[in-house]
């Protein structure tokens, strides 16, 4: 799955939705890979997100408003 930019959504990745700026990707599911301690595999598709200001959020499609703030451990841009 590819952000509205065309970049990879990756495990790990830090993202803005709205104004809230500290979600981030728990969940591949399609590919199976998971942060310790999550498990999504029963959605059968899509991403798992885990916002503050919203919980989690489930995308079968990645949405234009998600966007990409930085790659797991790498500062924002």
């Amino acid at each position: 799955m590819k952000y509205a930019d065309g970049q990879q959504i990756r495990l790990g990745d830090r993202v803005k939705l709205g104004k809230d700026e500290n979600g981030k990707v728990v969940c591949l599911i399609e590919v199976g890979e998971y942060l310790p301690g999550e498990d999504w595999l029963y959605l059968k598709e899509g991403i798992m997100t885990r916002f503050p200001q919203f919980g989690h959020i489930h995308y079968k499609k990645a949405e234009e408003d998600l966007q990409l703030i930085a790659r797991a451990g790498e500062p924002p841009k």
